[in-house]
């Protein structure tokens, strides 16, 4: 709508500062909704709310907060009450049941102008409530800032919880923990493809040493990817998918390789005389981030995706493993140790040559991985004990989440944006 053209919210990359006041009311209707609905429906509003606050652009205010108005439902009545607690915009939610299925029908408005800026419906099983209030949440974030929210992102795991290691998933929230893979084996180092479609992952259950496998998530099929060899290890996909970066051993030594989708076509990437591992791609493509002890201690290096132009980028501290390039390339993740068995994770900005610590204290925190719009930083962390996938912000560690706690959690990968 017109109305809404001119908005735009400006959000840095690691900025959790809310910035828009909205007020959101309990949706209109929900409490006329019963049984299995009813709980869609909380769930459903639940949902869009934790969506909301974690994409740092809103301040929530209700419902408790809206609770001292005195609201007549008429919006040029009410609009000057809700901007009276300094609500910049608010949110109009109506949930209802059709043909044995909810329904969302929502509205963002500009309070000062009393337009709508965005007007959504969505229509499903009581089983997609919270897709539909991620998928709205979304919508929301990306008009108001022009980038695409991470409420449909998932981020794959290791976990131990059913008595191996196995490959599982989760929604960006911790919500919806479900397995991939059930070798009943070691299976670990998840790796996504551009597309999201699939996972590369290493497992031993083949009876062999740590080979490469592929899943395929919507089939749930599992295909070998790079088997031949003692050691094949740490996959790394492409942006494009056609390709994997990994390592391999070659007697004593590790060295980073690469094949096709398909397995074939390998080829040598590096020739060092210490341990090549943990490839990593920059979001062009062009570059391949790698943990390297060539000179002495395991270090990070970037090298040119054919293998060339290889430099050392992190100089700071005796061993730093596991990098992870921001979404827009400009920035590494990785964990760096700092004590005799604990690392932190640290940042570092590319072209700046600075390095943050976004982790300290108790427990070590290990492989990090950034969300799609490069605002977030999952990564392993045994503050609490065992092993737990803990989310931050990127920019300076704040606001740490913890997602998972049924077992010892390890190696998250954000997945990119749903295609």
């Amino acid at each position: 709508p017109a109305a809404g053209q001119g908005i735009t919210v400006v959000l840095d990359a690691g900025s959790q500062v809310p910035v828009i006041a909205l007020a959101f009311p309990a949706p209109d209707g929900i409490a006329g909704l019963a049984g299995p609905a009813a709980e869609a429906g909380r769930e459903l509003e639940a949902t869009l709310r934790r969506d909301l606050e974690r994409s740092g652009v809103f301040e929530l205010l209700g419902p408790a907060e809206l609770a001292v108005l005195a609201l007549t439902g008429d919006l040029e009545k009410d609009a000057d009450q809700y901007r009276s607690l300094g609500a910049a915009m608010l949110l109009q939610n109506e949930l209802k049941v059709e043909d044995g299925r909810l329904v969302l029908e929502g509205r963002l408005v500009d309070l000062a102008s009393r337009q709508t800026i965005v007007g959504k419906r969505y229509r499903g099983t009581f089983e997609l409530a919270r897709r539909m209030a991620h998928t709205f949440a979304d919508e929301i974030v990306l008009f108001l800032t022009s980038r695409r929210g991470v409420a449909l992102t998932s981020i794959a795991f290791v976990s131990d919880r059913d008595g191996s290691k196995e490959i599982y998933l989760m929604d960006y929230d911790g919500f919806d923990q479900r397995r991939v893979t059930a070798h009943k084996s070691i299976s670990m180092s998840p790796s996504w493809s551009g597309r999201g479609d699939v996972l590369a992952y290493v497992s031993f259950f083949a009876g062999r040493g740590p080979a490469l496998y592929l899943a395929e998530i919507a089939s749930g099929r599992k295909t070998p990817l790079v088997t031949e060899g003692s050691l094949n290890a740490s996959p790394g996909v492409s942006p494009d998918g056609r390709q994997v970066a990994f390592a391999r051993a070659l007697g004593a030594n590790i060295e980073i390789f690469l094949c096709d989708r398909d397995g074939g076509n390998v080829r040598r990437l590096t020739n060092s005389g210490g341990i090549d591992t943990n490839p990593a791609w920059s979001p062009s493509g062009q570059e391949i981030a790698f943990t390297s002890s060539r000179a002495g201690s395991p270090q990070i290096y970037v090298m040119d995706a054919d293998g060339s132009n290889v430099r050392r980028v992190t100089f700071q501290g005796e061993y730093s493993d596991g990098a992870a390039f921001s979404p827009d390339g400009t920035r590494l993740a990785y964990a760096t140790r700092v004590g005799r068995d604990r690392f932190d994770i640290a940042v570092l900005d590319l072209v700046t040559l600075q390095n943050v610590r976004l982790t300290s204290g108790a427990g070590s925190n290990e492989t990090p991985s950034f969300s799609p719009d490069g605002r977030r930083l999952a990564f392993a962390s045994t503050r609490t004990g065992k092993p737990q996938i803990f989310v931050v912000d990127a920019q300076d560690g704040s606001g740490a989440e913890q997602l998972t706690s049924e077992g010892s959690n390890s190696a998250p990968e954000w997945s990119g944006y749903p295609r």
